[in-house]
C-alpha cells in the first residue's frame, strides 16, 4: 500500500523512499521518546525532591524490554534492506544491456545495435540495465529522480539497473569529482513510449551520422566544446574554423587564424596555445591522422 502511493518516475524511487522514511520514522520516534523521558527523570527525580540518594534494584523485566525490541528491530530493518537491495543490484534476464563509457568530462551511452548517444534514451516499463565503465579517472553516475547512482572504474565493469515509469526528461550528473570539468559533466535520461523508442532505435542505426561529428562524440569531446555556439568548459567549435581567436602561449596573448595547422596542434598539444579565458584542462586525445582529417572536415561545415 505505501509503495503504491510512493511510486515514482522508476520502480526503484519508491522502494528507497520508503526505506528512507522508514528509517526517519523509527529515528524520530526514539529522538522524541528518550527526549520525553529525560525531561521526565529531569523534573520527577531531581535534587531537589530527592535530596538523598536511594538505591534501585535492577529489574529484569526492564532488560529484555530494552534487549529484545532493538534487535528484532535492527533484525527487521536487515531483513527489508536486504531484501530491496537484492532486488535493486538485480537485473532482470530480459533487460536491454546499454554500455556507459565515462571520461572526462561527458557520459556515452552505446546500445545493443551500435547506436551512440550523449543522452540515455530508454522506453516505458521496460528494464534497462546499464553496464559502466571509465576511460580515465574514476566517475560516479547518478540519476536523482531513480535515487541510483554507481561508479564507473577504470578498467572494471559495474552495473545497476532499472524501469521508467513516467515518461519525461530526468537528470543525470556525476559525483565523483573527476577534474575541473567535473560540474560540465551532466547529461539527461529520456523516457518515451515503447513505439516512440522502437521508432528511434532503428531510425537511429540507419541515419548516416558525419564521421568527424561520430568521432568527436566518441572521444569525448562534446562534453566540453559545444558544436551549437553555447558555453562549455571549453570554447564552442561552431564557427571556429579560418576565424581569429585570441590564445595565451607561454603565457603572451596572441591573435591567430583556426586554420587547419591551428587546429590539429590544438588537439594534438591542447597546452600549448589555450583560447584566452579558458583552463587548460583538455586531455591528450588519441587520434589517427585520418580521424583528423575528419574532424577538420567537420569543422569547416560548422558555419
Amino acid at each position: 500500500m505505501i509503495e503504491t502511493m510512493l511510486l515514482g518516475p522508476s520502480n526503484t524511487s519508491g522502494k528507497i523512499e520508503i526505506a528512507f522514511l522508514i528509517l526517519t520514522g523509527i529515528s524520530v520516534l526514539f529522538l522524541v521518546l528518550v527526549t520525553f523521558f529525560i525531561c521526565l527523570f529531569l523534573i520527577k527525580y531531581n535534587k531537589k525532591k530527592h535530596p538523598k540518594a536511594e538505591k534501585v534494584g535492577e529489574s529484569l523485566l526492564l532488560e529484555i524490554v530494552w534487549t529484545v525490541i532493538p534487535t528484532a528491530l535492527v533484525l527487521a530493518l536487515f531483513y527489508f534492506g536486504w531484501k530491496d537491495f537484492d532486488y535493486i543490484r538485480n537485473a532482470p534476464k530480459n533487460a536491454i544491456p546499454v554500455t556507459v563509457i565515462a571520461r572526462q568530462w561527458s557520459w556515452l551511452f552505446e546500445y545493443e545495435n551500435g547506436v551512440q548517444s550523449d543522452v540515455l534514451r530508454v522506453p516505458l516499463g521496460k528494464p534497462i540495465k546499464l553496464i559502466l565503465t571509465s576511460e580515465d579517472v574514476i566517475h560516479c553516475l547518478f540519476i536523482p529522480a531513480f535515487r541510483i547512482k554507481e561508479d564507473c572504474v577504470p578498467g572494471l565493469k559495474t552495473h545497476l539497473w532499472f524501469t521508467a515509469d513516467e515518461a519525461g526528461s530526468y537528470d543525470i550528473f556525476c559525483t565523483e569529482y573527476c577534474g575541473v570539468g567535473h560540474s560540465h559533466m551532466r547529461s539527461k535520461v529520456v523516457a518515451v513510449p515503447e513505439g516512440e523508442f522502437a521508432a528511434w532505435y532503428g531510425s537511429a542505426a540507419k541515419k548516416p551520422t558525419d564521421r568527424g561529428f561520430k568521432i568527436l562524440s566518441a572521444k569525448g569531446c562534446l562534453g566540453c566544446h559545444s558544436v551549437d555556439g553555447t558555453a562549455g568548459a571549453g570554447p564552442t567549435l561552431k564557427g571556429v574554423y579560418n576565424n581569429q581567436v585570441t590564445v595565451l602561449i607561454k603565457g603572451k596573448e596572441k591573435q591567430v587564424i583556426a586554420d587547419e595547422a591551428y587546429l590539429t596542434t590544438s588537439i594534438l598539444q591542447p597546452g600549448f596555445d589555450v583560447v584566452k579565458g579558458y583552463q587548460p584542462i583538455m586531455p591528450v586525445v588519441p587520434l589517427t591522422k585520418d580521424e583528423l582529417q575528419a574532424i577538420g572536415d567537420y569543422l569547416k561545415q560548422l558555419k
